[in-house]
């Protein structure tokens, strides 16, 4: 498995440096162009993408990318910067807490550079979700201090509160004319108990506060709503019973008639988990780690998968008649990879993504995020 890893990494590393030229090309091109621009029926865009997880190797890579004064995430993302940057609205899964001047730390309590929020906004994202079993790594500080950086950097967050009347408002994204809610819970915090007197700080999955949420959303004006998961079984492909049965509930909840969640993004399982159509509601159960260090499984032994995600895309469209659904009328996923010899993430779909090992790894991520059907839904694997 090492020996398939190093493969991997050696074949990565040559599209790398073969692709940098290409890279900047479209950034640049990016750039001048701005955001995807809306179509024609002023529908939107949505991206979004899996785990953010610094290891110390991580927090390592970035010094040396800057330079070693300070810490530059965003050459890591240079990879995903075009396919991020051009969607009207693109949300992160950020798993840890931010600290604050030195004494980084890596598993089992993580506690990341702010410059990464820095990172997350250059590469284009608008918004993350906040909640995951390490949000009190650093208890109610680490939670203000997260949020504090982020607010600085101007990207949006969910999951997560500094007070009762941040954690009771919904976070709502404009994407083109649309208002797009994001709502954000975690299966636990690690056992770390909620700090006293703000049993808000963290939202934990709880079905009907989730649907009650969605609903207050929708009543505050939101066209959208979306709904992060921290949630699945680690090291596990298919998505495990209980995230099954939350799926069919969370997407079965209507008002009027009216789906009251549009879509359910997962994070926390370390690999990719599939993509499935449930209720006519879109879940991709989990998208993997898209930043991450050598991850070890359960056994103790490097797994490969635990730096693989997707990258998923999703297209929609404005109700047909009032107060009828945005529609998603074309949902893709790009697989990616954390090459962690190079430290970077790569997009296995890019034309320069040759080769044997590299083609395995894509193909590896497709079979299981379609193992549940969902091409005969209409998605496919894109660039």
């Amino acid at each position: 498995m090492i020996a398939r890893r190093q493969q991997v990494a050696l074949a990565l590393t040559a599209v790398l440096a073969a692709g940098a030229a290409c890279q900047a090309e479209a950034r640049d091109d990016a750039a001048l162009s701005g955001r995807q621009a809306p179509s024609a029926a002023d529908g939107f865009t949505l991206v979004a993408s899996g785990d953010i997880l610094p290891h110390h190797s991580i927090t390592e890579r970035a010094r040396f990318d800057a330079g070693g004064t300070g810490y530059d995430f965003r050459p890591m993302f240079s990879g995903v910067e075009p396919a991020v940057s051009r969607a009207e609205l693109a949300l992160c899964h950020m798993e840890t807490v931010y600290g604050e001047s030195g004494g980084y730390t890596g598993h089992p309590a993580f506690k990341s550079p702010p410059e990464l929020a820095t990172g997350l906004a250059a590469t284009g994202y608008d918004g993350c979700s906040t909640a995951s079993n390490h949000s009190l790594d650093e208890g109610a500080d680490g939670v203000r201090r997260t949020l504090d950086t982020l607010d600085r950097a101007g990207v949006r967050h969910a999951g997560s509160a500094r007070n009762e009347t941040e954690a009771r408002t919904p976070t709502v994204l404009p994407a083109g004319k649309a208002k797009v809610a994001h709502l954000a819970y975690t299966y636990d915090t690690n056992g770390f108990s909620l700090p006293p007197g703000q049993p808000w700080a963290v939202s934990l999955i709880d079905e009907q506060e989730i649907i009650a949420d969605a609903r207050a959303a929708r009543r505050a004006g939101a066209d959208v709503v979306v709904v992060s998961l921290h949630w699945g079984t680690e090291w596990q492909d298919a998505p495990d019973r209980r995230q099954q049965s939350l799926a069919q509930v969370l997407t079965a909840a209507r008002t009027g008639g009216r789906p009251d969640i549009d879509l359910i993004l997962g994070t926390h399982a370390h690999v990719p988990q599939a993509y499935e159509k449930v209720n006519g509601t879109w879940v991709v159960y989990g998208m993997g780690d898209q930043i991450a260090g050598p991850m070890l499984n359960h056994q103790g032994v490097q797994d490969p998968r635990g730096n693989e995600s997707t990258l998923g895309r999703f297209t929609f469209a404005p109700p047909t008649r009032p107060g009828g659904r945005w529609e998603v009328t074309k949902a893709e996923f790009v697989p990616q990879l954390f090459d962690i010899d190079a430290g970077r993430v790569v997009n296995l779909n890019e034309s320069l993504a040759k080769g044997a090992e590299v083609q395995g790894v894509r193909d590896r991520i497709r079979d299981v995020v379609l193992s549940r059907g969902a091409a005969n839904d209409g998605l496919v694997m894109a660039r």
